[in-house]
């Protein structure tokens, strides 16, 4: 199928690994010129130029900057001052306990996870309202709809950036401007590893049994492949989801148990 988002612009927020990458990577698959991002620019040029041989055709920038800070998305906003495409992303707060949740924690939460989204949104809304297209996609978690006591910081933050987005999405789409949130839960990413040493450092069990554990409790009895959370994200983004808005797309291997 033909997105009908070849030569479109697309800026990823959080990626030179991980899901974030997935995404430029679909993006890049669908001829999106793509703007990649993180804080360290060693890491970005090495990722920028693998991608290059991978998409010799695709037109492939990053922009080393902090999207957490007001600097770093000032820097953002100036290097990329509009897009077709913003894909917000960041990594998560570390899990702990409600003795862990002090005011500091909770701050540091919404200045990564909720925060630099809404404000990116801000100001990349208008272009795409004035020029009638945008699309939007916000990588939050399952444990929005399912909140589990350990991520209970992740999970609070990313929920305030979903019930803003639902606020905003339902002014902007009658300009063909779309907010979807991608609701993962165990892709087989950096992040599910660092989640796997815990599980070893905690229990004494080595990594295969690690991750038996964990897949034992998917659905799918698998973890999810990074190029499948891509390709949802490039759906997302295309022409053919202009009455899509609003939504949040679990991407879990069947493994959510609520009706809605």
């Amino acid at each position: 199928m033909d997105l009908g988002i070849k030569g479109r612009s697309a800026f990823i927020c959080g990626s030179s690994q991980g899901l974030g990458l997935a995404c430029a990577r679909s993006l890049l698959g669908e001829g999106v010129n793509v703007t990649l991002n993180g804080r360290d620019a060693d890491k970005l040029a090495r990722v920028t130029a693998q991608l290059q041989q991978e998409f010799p055709a695709a037109h492939i920038h990053f922009v080393a900057a902090d999207l957490t800070t007001a600097s770093g998305r000032a820097a953002i906003l100036e290097a990329v001052p509009t897009v077709d495409i913003l894909v917000t992303n960041n990594g998560g707060p570390p899990p702990g306990e409600l003795q862990d949740w002090d005011e500091a924690a909770l701050l540091g939460a919404m200045q990564a996870n909720f925060l630099p989204a809404v404000q990116l949104i801000r100001a990349y809304i208008p272009a795409m309202r004035s020029q009638r297209f945008g699309r939007i996609i916000n990588i939050t978690s399952a444990m929005v709809k399912s909140p589990h006591y350990m991520m209970g910081l992740s999970t609070s933050a990313r929920t305030a950036l979903t019930a803003i987005c639902k606020a905003i999405s339902r002014d902007v789409v009658a300009d063909n401007v779309t907010i979807n949130n991608l609701l993962p839960e165990r892709i087989d990413t950096p992040r599910q590893e660092f989640m796997l040493q815990r599980l070893m450092s905690r229990e004494g069990i080595d990594r295969e049994e690690a991750r038996r554990r964990n897949t034992s409790s998917i659905a799918a009895r698998r973890y999810g492949r990074p190029e499948e959370f891509g390709d949802a994200c490039a759906y997302l983004c295309s022409a053919q989801a202009s009455f899509i808005s609003g939504q949040n797309l679990q991407l879990d291997g069947g493994s959510y148990d609520g009706l809605i």
